[in-house]
């Protein structure tokens, strides 16, 4: 029999601590795809998308997919954006109806200013639309902040696995496969959440290893039980005040309600348990210079990430503190990827290859956290910013930084980029013509995911807390909203 499944992708991880909106020209600048858009950007992709057509034609299912859409991190979406982006996914049941099942990709930190819980709110309505019997499987990010509402309103979550996000395609046919199982009616999934008083943990820094890792070693052995269809591990996303935030547990069962309360509750004991731990250590801006210096030359870069000003966690991007530590202690053949500031990209553009600028780069979004650097400059090139991931995240996937250019500020070649974006692979260097892996010293804007492309060309990675919107020190935050008392707010 062939089924008709609904599909779509609404994704945004909220730093409810920027003031920088969300509104659709910040989804058009990262991809916001209607109809047949959406199959020609993501077929032949690494990501939860190119699963879902690829498991339809597997499956010979009538797939409809009337959105794909994802922005870069940024605050809260505005409610027009909002509006739109859900009334496009849940018009298609009376549009393109009836369907056997519902598959989607969301991200699970998503705030809007009308909504903390969106991705709830979404599920809630189409669960209303749809009735209580039609499977809805839905994919996450490992760092969502699951709620009750997500829980109870979804068959089943399917979180991602690793951390950085490698695995975005499996977990898309992982959840296609079940959904298929579903509406065969093999499987009846029902899905329950726990929670713990904490907004961090299960030390989200590294999947390889540490609490994760034995978490995810528990979920595989669950996995194998009769009646466990998933045991998903989120570690949450701290920088979203709203009431649910932190890390959850969320076990998909068939039938086996009380077996999957006793995983749940055991493995988030196991998270509170090992709420100290970490596996990554972030430093300061004054320590990470002065580690570069001691560096003995090893024929592959040193890597500093910019931590605490990472867009990929909603962060502004255009925090040249780092980069102004790296042109102040003059180290030499380096590279720095990326700061956001539209500004600069004209005048360098008004300049031309090889012209001289001197103007005052970033801190244009919030100069209170992140102030200006006043440069003197050459440019080196302009470009389109147009490039295509090459993985292992994300492959295949094409992208634009917007106008963008490259600047020269003492030893370091500088990427200025319109648009913002996490760097998170190595073609968002050499698609501005330079080679990461040549270069003494390399830095990036981004905590973790950029090891899936940069640690193995590095002979060193340094996790640098400069100013920015994702410090991992949560203490320096004014939370209002999430649930108190809470670790590390308030507790130990």
């Amino acid at each position: 029999m062939s089924y008709r499944v609904l599909s779509g992708q609404l994704k945004h991880e909220t730093n409810t601590f920027s003031r920088l909106p969300t509104t659709l020209d910040s989804y058009r600048a990262r991809y916001l795809c209607l109809g047949s858009e959406v199959a020609k950007a993501m077929r032949g992709t690494l990501t939860e998308m190119g699963a879902f057509l690829d498991a339809a034609d597997r499956f010979d299912w009538s797939l409809v997919y009337p959105i794909a859409a994802n922005a870069t991190p940024s605050g809260r979406l505005t409610p027009e954006t909002w509006h739109y982006l859900r009334d496009t996914l849940l018009g298609s049941l009376e549009r393109d109806g009836p369907f056997d099942g519902v598959l989607l990709s969301l991200h699970g930190a998503m705030v809007t200013d009308t909504t903390e819980d969106a991705e709830g709110e979404l599920l809630a309505m189409l669960r209303e639309r749809v009735g209580p019997d039609m499977p809805v499987c839905v994919t996450l990010d490992l760092h969502a902040n699951v709620t009750e509402q997500m829980a109870a309103n979804a068959s089943a979550l399917i979180a991602y696995r690793t951390y950085p996000h490698v695995d975005m395609y499996e977990r898309g046919i992982q959840a296609a496969e079940l959904l298929q199982r579903a509406m065969e009616g093999e499987a009846h999934p029902v899905c329950l959440v726990r929670h713990r008083p904490q907004i961090d943990g299960a030390d989200h820094g590294r999947s390889q290893s540490g609490p994760m890792a034995e978490l995810l070693r528990r979920a595989a052995r669950y996995e194998q039980e009769p009646g466990v269809l998933v045991v998903s591990i989120q570690a949450g996303f701290p920088w979203a005040d709203i009431t649910d935030t932190g890390p959850s547990i969320a076990v998909t069962h068939n039938g086996a309600e009380a077996r999957a309360v006793d995983i749940a509750e055991s493995m988030m004991d196991y998270v509170w348990e090992t709420r100290h731990q970490r596996t990554i250590e972030v430093i300061n801006t004054e320590d990470a210079i002065a580690r570069c210096r001691a560096v003995a030359p090893a024929g592959k870069p040193v890597v500093l990430a910019d931590f605490s000003d990472n867009p990929g966690g909603g962060s502004y991007g255009d925090s040249p503190a780092l980069l102004r530590a790296m042109v102040e202690a003059g180290l030499r053949d380096a590279a720095f990827g990326v700061i956001t500031d539209p500004e600069v990209v004209q005048a360098s553009i008004a300049a031309g290859v090889r012209g001289k600028i001197s103007m005052a780069l970033g801190g244009k979004f919030d100069p209170e956290v992140t102030p200006p650097f006043d440069i003197k400059a050459t440019v080196v090139s302009l470009s389109d910013g147009a490039f295509t991931y090459e993985g292992p995240m994300t492959k295949g996937l094409q992208a634009s930084m917007g106008p963008s250019v490259v600047l020269r500020i003492g030893g370091v070649d500088t990427i200025v980029t319109t648009h913002r974006l996490q760097v998170l692979d190595r073609q968002i260097f050499v698609s501005q013509g330079i080679e990461p892996s040549e270069k003494a010293f390399v830095a990036v804007k981004s905590a973790h995911h950029f090891r899936a492309a940069f640690e193995p060309i590095s002979s060193e990675v340094i996790l640098v807390d400069a100013a920015g919107i994702n410090s991992p020190d949560l203490r320096r935050f004014p939370y209002k909203h999430v649930r108190r008392p809470v670790w590390p707010l308030d507790l130990d």
